[in-house]
């Protein structure tokens, strides 16, 4: 069977899709496209007109967490912990992580400060609460690297470039989450999921925002 990724280059969820395939050392494709003029064969695939999609031979499979749910169902190399109450916590932090990306989303797109400023305090509340979840890594459950872990090295990706933008202290007071962070910047999966010039693209996406963070990019 022949796989096929199509893709979005700055899509967080596309990344976790790529992160596990890669993880699982599965050979597929990959193919970008243009979310503002999506071609007709893909939205005849995609009924929600949203990446990734993965096609499988000719068969579609759309929405990240059904893909990766496929791919651990059909491929080796578990991202999943084998006990079904850690798997199911498990599926519960991916689920988690989702939140934080529409909190991200809120972030870069608030106009004022004052918006701005309550993103910025949710994300650290969400933060503090993974803090206290996280063991002694480096991975979240520990040595071995899970979807979890594939869900979060993308989230963990933006603040690489707010960093540069300003300090707005999301990593101050939760040092088991920065040591986390800092071994899925690492991870060769990670680091491949995206194209060399992601930064750049990130920064042109938020300049043109017209938000409050916007604002912040020279």
């Amino acid at each position: 069977m022949s796989l096929k990724l199509v893709s979005h280059y700055l899509c967080p969820y596309v990344q976790r899709a790529i992160i596990a395939l890669s993880e699982k050392q599965v050979p597929f494709e990959k193919e970008y496209i243009d979310l503002g003029n999506k071609p007709e064969w893909f939205l005849k695939k995609s009924p929600l007109g949203k990446t990734p999609l993965l096609l499988a031979d000719d068969a579609a499979i759309f929405e990240s967490a059904v893909i990766v749910e496929y791919l651990e169902d059909t491929q080796q190399n578990p991202l999943h912990p084998g006990d079904p109450l850690a798997r199911a916590q498990h599926r519960a932090w991916v689920e988690f992580g989702a939140t934080i990306l529409n909190d991200i989303a809120g972030l870069y797109s608030a106009k004022t400060q004052e918006v701005f400023d309550q993103q910025v305090e949710k994300i650290k509340q969400k933060f503090a609460r993974l803090e206290n979840e996280l063991t002694a890594g480096p991975f979240f459950a520990g040595e071995n690297f899970s979807v979890v872990d594939a869900t979060f090295g993308p989230i963990f990706r933006y603040f690489d470039v707010f960093d540069q933008i300003e300090d707005f202290g999301f990593f101050a007071d939760v040092p088991k989450l920065s040591a986390w962070r800092d071994a899925l910047r690492k991870r060769p999966s990670v680091i491949n999921a995206v194209a060399p010039e992601y930064e750049a693209q990130l920064r042109a996406f938020l300049q043109k925002r017209d938000s409050y963070i916007s604002g912040k990019i020279h």
